[in-house]
């Protein structure tokens, strides 16, 4: 278990040293997450925090935030088929000079080879990262097919928070988001609620299943995209033929 958090500032009013500042103390509040080691990465635009827990690599070669041609990422989780992923990359000639043998490292390579899309579509594991594409100033957040690792969102001031935990959310400076009550009601008795209203402080939103930002000349051309249908793809008498 990691944990991840940071900020998007498309306007870059903050500056580099602001949102450094912000990125460390977001994921300082997710040590708990990560005992192992701290990061931060800051530009002109964006701030990336990490807590590490060690696990496959040990070593300082596994260490986040992590870059490779300009990208930048943060990483919670486990890619269960990196060994093959890896291997795939050096049959195709797009492998990196590896510097260990993390399945981050595996991951960013195969980022900046294939793209989001298909990187994420060949991924087995369970996943919350986000990813820093300073030459397209892009940002872009993903999670694994059944959101088993933890990822939250708000939009505040003009800027996108993110991290594994709304308390990483709360470590930013002037961001006291209140609770959203018909969202509480209706989750409370299944446990489970069907649609984009959620349980969570109002302006937080969970992934997946999160709008768009709401002002689209405020953040940029933000976008939210499901890349896994299990209807869809399994068909709609899956789940009655499949029953335990």
């Amino acid at each position: 278990m990691c944990g991840i958090a940071g900020i998007f500032d498309p306007q870059a009013r903050l500056g580099r040293q602001a949102l450094a500042d912000r990125a460390g103390a977001m994921a300082r509040v997710l040590a708990h997450r990560g005992p192992d080691g701290q990061g931060v990465f800051a530009d002109d635009r964006v701030g990336l925090g990490h807590r590490r827990l060690a696990i496959i690599d040990r070593s300082e070669a596994g260490s986040q935030p992590m870059s490779l041609g300009g990208a930048v990422l943060v990483f919670n989780g486990e890619i269960y088929n990196h060994s093959e992923l890896r291997a795939l990359l050096e049959r195709e000639g797009n492998a990196p000079d590896w510097r260990g043998h993390s399945d981050t490292e595996i991951l960013l390579a195969c980022l900046e080879a294939w793209g989001v899309r298909r990187t994420l579509v060949r991924c087995r594991g369970m996943f919350a990262l986000a990813l820093w594409n300073p030459d397209k100033a892009r940002l872009t957040l993903a999670r694994d097919r059944f959101g088993e690792k933890p990822l939250y969102w708000a939009a505040h001031q003009g800027m996108i928070l993110f991290g594994s935990e709304i308390k990483a959310l709360n470590a930013c400076p002037d961001f006291n988001p209140g609770l959203d009550m018909t969202g509480l009601g209706l989750y409370l008795p299944p446990r489970l609620h069907p649609g984009p209203a959620h349980h969570l402080p109002e302006r937080v939103q969970a992934a997946p299943g999160l709008p768009a930002p709401p002002d689209g000349r405020q953040y940029g051309r933000g976008r939210s995209r499901a890349l896994f249908r299990l209807a869809r793809r399994a068909g709609p008498d899956f789940f009655a033929r499949n029953r335990p």
